[in-house]
């Protein structure tokens, strides 16, 4: 059934993207995936009619239901038919507000994905935001990795523009596989579009405005930008590929800079709440990788205070084989910040990050291990002392924005702030 489904959403998806002939901007990485597509939608909007994914709808199923315009409906059948309704309206009739701009996530979990995607829509613009151990368990290697990723490079239409990080160093070379215009950004001495005099401006408690500053570097000309709510380099990132793609369709980076300023971080990632004992709580609980890992803790590292800081993980999964060495090099990054006083661990594979802190000089007497939330949270919550700083963070499977809801402050606007609170997750 679910076999038969997919290949009708493509047939529908097919037909619209073929009547309609909207841009298409494709986003592939192994991290930052959804965060560089909301920047790439926040900073166009304002321009063009633009539609981007719903929350992770990046797959077989959930891209053919952003071309039609539809959520999923799960196992309603009477749902499905009303998908069905609509696409086929969308072939047989004119929508003179379909979207100039898709902006597609595109992800992929096993060999042969991106092929599958690529049958339905083809891109006129390519972000590749990373590639790293992200899904390494079902490749086996990075080299099969970037193979799978860069085939949405090698797909672009004629004309197209392939968009990626100058700092990854996974993505070296590609200028000479894919016969493409590139652009490529980051923050090194060679990237097309490039951040420099990075400046973080951290929050030490709840309510404090917080952001990053820096400068770009295009085209001989710079500019300045300031984004609020940012707290990491991801998210510099984010909005250089989204700058990239931007000034690829013509637009003027000085016309863009100025819709920075609405940025808002997406729930679970790198959110900044209020948490019990007016303690504050960074939720980075969206996804987890030994990159992103570093990447929080490096946030961590920079709130200037002296108040204690306690780092609640749960499992990084899909590493395969790199799993064990991922999780110890998290570990020894913990060990490497002073401040953190105690490290509580959700989940097998997690241990591995206690024991990369130990063996690099963390206190073994300060680190705690859990076989389930409910456990950790109940723990938590008799540690914690006021204007604690805890960062949580795991994998989505580790569904770590219950040991958040567990601990802030007012779990009534679970919902409203954090990640996977849908009747969809709870099932």
């Amino acid at each position: 059934m679910k076999k038969t489904l997919i290949r009708v959403l493509a047939i529908f998806s097919r037909s619209i993207i073929k009547k309609y002939n909207p841009i298409v901007i494709g986003i592939t990485g192994s991290v930052g995936k959804t965060s560089t597509k909301e920047v790439v939608d926040l900073l166009l909007s304002p321009k063009k009619r633009v539609r981007s994914n719903y929350a992770n709808y990046n797959n077989e199923i959930g891209l053919p239901l952003t071309i039609i315009g539809e959520k999923s409906p799960a196992k309603n059948i009477f749902g499905w038919l009303r998908v069905f309704s609509k696409a086929t309206s969308l072939i047989l009739n004119k929508d003179n507000n379909y979207p100039e701009i898709l902006v597609l996530e595109m992800g992929i979990d096993r060999p042969g994905d991106m092929d599958y995607l690529m049958s339905i829509v083809k891109p006129d613009r390519a972000i590749l935001t990373n590639i790293s151990h992200s899904h390494i368990e079902y490749f086996g290697s990075i080299d099969k990795i970037k193979k799978e990723k860069l085939k949405l490079l090698k797909n672009l239409k004629n004309g197209g523009t392939a968009i990626v990080n100058y700092d990854n160093k996974n993505i070296e070379g590609v200028n000479k596989i894919i016969d493409k215009e590139i652009i490529s950004y980051g923050t090194k001495e060679g990237a097309n579009l490039r951040a420099k005099e990075i400046v973080f401006t951290p929050p030490s408690r709840v309510g404090d405005l917080y952001g990053v500053s820096f400068k770009i570097e295009y085209n001989g000309s710079v500019v300045p930008v300031m984004i609020p709510n940012a707290s990491s380099l991801p998210t510099v990132y984010s909005f250089l590929s989204a700058f990239a793609v931007a000034v690829s369709l013509g637009f003027s980076l000085l016309d863009l800079i100025n819709e920075a300023k609405n940025f808002t971080s997406p729930k679970g990632r790198m959110n900044v709440l209020e948490g019990i004992k007016k303690s504050l709580i960074i939720d980075d609980t969206y996804n987890a990788s030994p990159e992103s890992s570093v990447f929080a803790l490096d946030f961590l590292n920079n709130i200037k205070s002296n108040n204690r800081a306690i780092v609640v993980f749960g499992d990084m999964l899909e590493l395969g084989h790199y799993s064990e060495e991922g999780h110890r090099l998290v570990g020894e990054k913990i060990a490497r910040i002073k401040k953190i006083n105690q490290l509580m661990l959700v989940g097998e594979r997690a241990r591995d990050i206690g024991r990369g802190a130990i063996e690099n000089g963390f206190n073994k007497d300060n680190v705690f291990n859990f076989k389930n939330k409910e456990e950790a949270i109940s723990f938590i919550k008799d540690r914690i002392s006021e204007s604690d700083i805890i960062l949580v963070k795991g994998s989505q499977g580790a569904r770590m924005e219950d040991v958040v809801k567990g601990i802030m402050f007012d779990q009534g606007r679970a919902e409203e702030l954090l990640v996977r609170q849908s009747l969809l997750w709870k099932k």
